[in-house]
Formats: structure tokens, C-alpha cells, sequence
């Protein structure tokens, strides 16, 4: 198993705990809960793969099942910890996102597309899973409200692409690029930072403006 593997895994993880732990909230049952752990972390890179014509990655490894499945042991012995901290959501879905962002961006480079792809690719490896998610528990997609989200993981594609310019070890690209969607992501709700509101005028319902 090499690095990258790893880095999948443990995004596997924490991404289904992010998951599961909203599913919580909404009082799911184990199973439920599960299917939304699942869909967080392999969403994304499911689209990624049909995007980039090849076999969903789970479908040839069930491994990632394995570890959903862990993940929601982990909740379920530790629930009364991971529940109720207020933070444990945003903590496993920022570490979630940076190192998804790392996994689309290599295997999209490993099937020879070119780099502003491969960014593209990692953007939906991040994101595209809790879009999934988000849709399962009636929530509004996190990626379309303000919040730093999909251009964070942007942030860490253009770390990626500079590492590589610079010649450095796979394995430093590889931390820097998921470091730097993490700082992104911490720092833009710490300090509050966001996009523009895209505004319209108040009194133009869809109706009016058919």
C-alpha cells in the first residue's frame, strides 16, 4: 500500500464520519446512517471516475465499505464524544475534503488528463460527496452557500500544480496540497471569510421572471 492509498483511506474515514455524524443529528437509525456515511465518501470520486470513463473505484475494492463500516462503529462507541462535540463535523469534513482533493488530482494525472482537469477532478472528488449527502438529509448543499468549500479545494489544486512546477518529492505535494484545502477551510469560517451573495431583486419570483 502506498501513500496515496492511505491518503484515500483515511479520507474514506473521515468523510464517512462527517457523514454519519449528521445523520445522527437527524436521528437516523444504523443503517441510514451508514448509506449517508457511504455516499459522503464515495460520491465524489464515483462522478470522478465516470467523468474520467473508468470503473468506480469501490466497485473493484470493497475495501472502502470496510471502512465506512468502521467509521460508523467508531461513532457508535464513541457517540457520546463525537455527538456531542459541536465541532466534530466540520473537523472530519475539512480533513475529509483536503485529502480527496489530493486523490482526484493524482488519479486523474495517473489517466494522463491535463492539469486544469485534474484541479476539476479534485474539486468533485471533495465536494461532489457532500452534495450527495446534503441532498440525503434535506439540507442545503453546503458548496452552494457561501462558505469557502469548493474554492478551497481549488486552493489546493494550484498548491499542487506549484509543488509540481518546483520539482518537489510526490509525498510533499501530496501534504502540502491537503494542507493548505485544510487551512483554507479553518480559516475562512474561523475569521468568517466568504464569496458574495449573488442578489436579485426581492419582488421577482421565479414566476415573474418566466
Amino acid at each position: 500500500m502506498n501513500f496515496i492509498d492511505l491518503i484515500d483511506y483515511a479520507g474514506t474515514f473521515a468523510f464517512a464520519i462527517s457523514g454519519i455524524r449528521l445523520a445522527s443529528a437527524k436521528r437516523f437509525d444504523w443503517f441510514g446512517a451508514y448509506v449517508v456515511g457511504l455516499v459522503t465518501a464515495i460520491g465524489g470520486g464515483t462522478l470522478r471516475d465516470l467523468l474520467l470513463d473508468v470503473t468506480p473505484f469501490w466497485m473493484l475494492q470493497p475495501s472502502y465499505l470496510v471502512v465506512t463500516g468502521f467509521a460508523l462503529l467508531f461513532v457508535i462507541l464513541l457517540g457520546k464524544q463525537v455527538i456531542r462535540l459541536t465541532n466534530t463535523f466540520f473537523i472530519f469534513d475539512a480533513i475529509g475534503l483536503g485529502l480527496f482533493v489530493v486523490v482526484g488530482i493524482e488519479k486523474s494525472l495517473a489517466a494522463h488528463f491535463p492539469f486544469w482537469v485534474a484541479i476539476m477532478m479534485g474539486m468533485i472528488t471533495g465536494s461532489a460527496g457532500g452534495v450527495t449527502r446534503d441532498i440525503f438529509i434535506n439540507e442545503e448543499p453546503l458548496i452552494f452557500r457561501k462558505d469557502i468549500y469548493a474554492l478551497a479545494c481549488v486552493v489546493g489544486g494550484l498548491v499542487y500544480l506549484l509543488c509540481f512546477k518546483m520539482g518537489m518529492m510526490p509525498v510533499l505535494m501530496q501534504i502540502l496540497s491537503a494542507a493548505s484545502v485544510i487551512v483554507t477551510r479553518v480559516l475562512a469560517v474561523k475569521y468568517h471569510i466568504s464569496l458574495p451573495v449573488l442578489k436579485g431583486h426581492d419582488d421577482q419570483t421565479p414566476s415573474k421572471i418566466l
